[in-house]
């Protein structure tokens, strides 16, 4: 099979093996002159970084990178990330990297060219329509994970180091104008990476399949996104260099994420303020998470995960489905519980707090309060 294509939703997106060369020329067709290359610390250095650094370089466009992000990207990280764009007179953004530089180099991006504070375009209401549409710069988004699928979402996650809540910033011009999504960039990443990031895409397929909101082309993509992950996380988890396997999944997180348009649930409300207070890798912590919520959602998703298991192929209706992703986690080496991820003063009144607090709460089938969400919390521990 041939996995090269050329797709305009939800935007554009460059897709298929070695296609990073072809950054200079999405430079070129969003408009930018003079790029700021946006990456997280571990990323900085490595081969698939300065090998694009150097097709920019090549192409007369610079070679410029920030990379003073943290694993989980927080309002100073912004703030440095501007002062450098702002001073450097840069016309665009490429978020390259995981999650932490995709999120953090979108919301430089749109913080360029505007004059109220980060936290007034927090995801509340209508709070986006306070910004600048003429100040939001050109966003290229280059994934080099498999898993969050930011590269084709309107919104970063940024984490407030005072609150320690993770805010969701907001806009629909967020979204990138182009993205280069080129599984060899994701050859690279170590096992527990590939596990983590690839069921954090699994996570946002079964929220949103199980979103009680109106959604049904999210519906039909989250579903085929499961699949995607059911078929291809194992054998990129047992083999790095499988090409094929690295594609689908990379397509599986663009899918996650483009389906959670429809809503997120639980497992997001619990793993936010885990991450944010914990510092635990997001997706390992959304798969910490995921059987005891689906548990905690059986009355009202029963039917429909038995649907979906029959889809994917999987005996036993629900049960069935519980006990697969039970086992999924095991051959990921995921650990069962948030104490084995190192967690250990889980500070229940505040995680409760901010999880009710927490915008994927709306998403979840089970109205969540704060007596079962203790619940929940204690389970998951």
């Amino acid at each position: 099979m041939n996995l090269v294509g050329n797709w305009s939703y939800p935007t554009a997106i460059r897709f298929g093996a070695g296609r990073i060369s072809e950054i200079a020329e999405a430079c070129i067709a969003a408009g930018i002159s003079k790029p700021l290359l946006v990456t997280d610390k571990g990323l900085a250095g490595l081969e698939i970084t300065t090998r694009t650094l150097d097709l920019l370089e090549t192409a007369g466009l610079g070679r410029a990178i920030f990379s003073e992000v943290d694993p989980n990207p927080n309002e100073k990280n912004v703030e440095d990330g501007l002062r450098m764009y702002r001073e450097g007179r840069f016309d665009g953004v490429i978020a390259f990297g995981g999650g932490s530089g995709l999120d953090l180099g979108k919301v430089v991006a749109f913080m360029a060219g505007q004059s109220r504070p980060l936290w007034d375009f927090e995801d509340i209401g209508d709070w986006w329509t306070r910004a600048d549409p003429e100040g939001i710069h050109p966003i290229i988004a280059v994934p080099t994970t498999a898993g969050t699928g930011s590269e084709v979402g309107r919104a970063g996650v940024i984490t407030n180091s005072e609150s320690h809540e993770k805010k969701i910033i907001f806009h629909p011009k967020m979204l990138p104008a182009v993205v280069i999504c080129d599984p060899e960039l994701t050859m690279g990443m170590p096992k527990f990476i590939t596990a983590g990031t690839g069921l954090d895409a699994f996570a946002h397929c079964v929220e949103a399949f199980c979103s009680p909101h109106y959604h049904p082309m999210s519906q039909g993509i989250a579903l085929e996104g499961m699949r995607l992950v059911k078929d291809y996380l194992p054998r990129a988890y047992a083999d790095g260099t499988d090409l094929e396997a690295r594609a689908h999944m990379m397509s599986a997180a663009a899918m996650g994420a483009t389906a959670f348009q429809k809503g997120l649930g639980a497992i997001h409300a619990l793993s936010h303020p885990i991450g944010a207070h914990h510092h635990t890798h997001h997706g390992t912590t959304n798969a910490v998470c995921m059987p005891a919520v689906l548990q905690f959602n059986r009355p009202k998703v029963e039917g429909l995960l038995s649907r979906a298991a029959d889809y994917l192929g999987i005996q036993g209706g629900f049960d069935g489905f519980a006990t697969y992703v039970n086992d999924l986690n095991a051959s990921l080496g995921i650990p069962k519980t948030l104490s084995e991820l190192g967690v250990t003063d889980a500070q229940l009144d505040i995680l409760v707090r901010d999880a009710l607090k927490d915008p994927s709460t709306g998403g979840n089938p089970v109205e969540m309060t704060e007596a079962n969400t203790r619940k929940l919390f204690e389970a998951v521990m």
